[in-house]
């Protein structure tokens, strides 16, 4: 017997097996009909869900960087320094105790799952970026930053940092990546126009190791 299901239960069973699929197999070689035979459905009903395989895989990227987007706005709440409400933000989102994003970012490298990697950076440059933006004009009018283009300038930072990620995960030499971190937070301090009066930048940048090389 055919087990009809609520709109909303099925379709977060759709995406749910599309990424245990696209964990397992990757993007590229993962089918609609091996999402089909693991539920048990008909192709009929995938599609009422979603037009095609690459409208599932936008779902689930989306899901993660909603994710993301939360933890932003909490962070934003928080009675602490702009620039500690970014830290904080790229602590909180780090893949490193969230088994789940850590095995998605781990199939990011693989050529096959391109377009999951352009998707994902895409989804938190368009979603995410906009909350850190509100952070960084916050730092502006306390004068912790001087920064013309918070939005332009946040979104920059975080593909720079996603390029940070991928090195790690795939395992660099550590003093490169501890080079690279370091000349990153230089780099920060510049397109933010963070305020070195108020912010020791050997601090900052041990608190970026931590992140990242945790």
């Amino acid at each position: 017997m055919r087990i009809v299901k609520e709109h909303e239960t099925r379709r977060t069973e759709i995406i749910d097996t599309a990424q245990q699929l696209f964990l397992a197999k990757g993007y590229e070689k993962a089918t609609i009909n091996d999402i089909l035979k693991q539920i048990g459905i008909a192709k009929g009903t995938f599609y009422h869900y979603f037009k095609s395989k690459e409208e599932v895989m936008d779902a689930v990227i989306m899901r993660v960087v909603e994710k993301d987007r939360l933890i932003a706005q909490e962070v934003q709440k928080t009675d602490i320094s702009s620039l500690d409400k970014i830290l904080l933000f790229l602590k909180q989102q780090s893949a490193a105790d969230n088994e789940q994003k850590s095995d998605l970012l781990e199939q990011f490298q693989h050529t096959e799952n391109a377009l999951m990697k352009q998707r994902a950076l895409e989804g938190t440059l368009q979603h995410v970026c906009p909350v850190l933006a509100e952070i960084i004009e916050e730092g502006k009018q306390q004068g912790e930053f001087s920064v013309e283009y918070p939005l332009e300038s946040i979104q920059f930072l975080i593909a720079g940092i996603q390029s940070l990620s991928d090195e790690r995960v795939i395992g660099e030499d550590p003093e490169a990546i501890q080079r690279k971190l370091f000349s990153f937070v230089e780099f920060i301090f510049r397109i933010l126009g963070i305020d070195e009066a108020k912010f020791d930048k050997q601090t900052v940048t041990q608190q970026f190791l931590q992140i990242f090389t945790s």
